[in-house]
């Protein structure tokens, strides 16, 4: 016999495994992707697609059932034709892009207006730590898909850098 040396979590505690299997269980053919999850992915520029895994992510988006409830982070994959990328913006916890199949190119930026560019190819990532300002764009002629984590099961809203753009960034809930 085998013995669980961690207590599952009140709510798991007299759960079936197959009940388990089935809500902590995501698979990507299940997804639909959201083109809406953001407030600046309705401008031009910053349109992307996510799939939500675990958590509602940097989107605030707290009530898709489809999506595996979060403990301690957050998991999504986004898609991002070239030419798009998302806005500069902080969070509360460390972000972590880990690039899957295509380019992307990470910055970081700090408060003056100086970026650093990185290019990423598969399998690279780049973990942006809390109040660091960051963002991403696809400079590449190919679509890339990219893991997204956020340390935190519900974090707050993305913190825009652009004033108009965090003053609506409740828009999209």
């Amino acid at each position: 016999m085998n013995t669980a040396r961690h207590p599952r979590a009140p709510e798991l505690a007299d759960m079936p495994l197959e009940k388990i299997v089935e809500r902590y269980v995501g698979r990507f053919k299940d997804k639909v992707p959201d083109w809406v999850a953001f407030e600046d992915a309705k401008i031009d520029g910053y349109k992307r697609a996510q799939h939500r895994f675990i958590g509602a992510g940097g989107s605030g988006k707290h009530d898709d059932p489809t999506v595996i409830p979060a403990g301690n982070f957050t998991l999504s994959i986004m898609y991002v034709e070239p030419g798009q990328g998302n806005a500069a913006h902080t969070h509360e916890v460390e972000e972590c892009f880990f690039v899957l199949q295509g380019f992307l190119d990470a910055f970081v930026e700090d408060e003056s207006g100086r970026k650093l560019w990185i290019r990423l190819g598969p399998w690279e990532c780049i973990a942006c730590p809390a109040g660091v300002i960051h963002g991403f764009e696809n400079r590449s002629l190919e679509p890339v898909y990219f893991q997204v984590m956020l340390g935190r099961g519900r974090p707050e809203s993305m913190g825009y850098t652009d004033d108009k753009l965090y003053k609506n960034r409740d828009g999209h809930l």
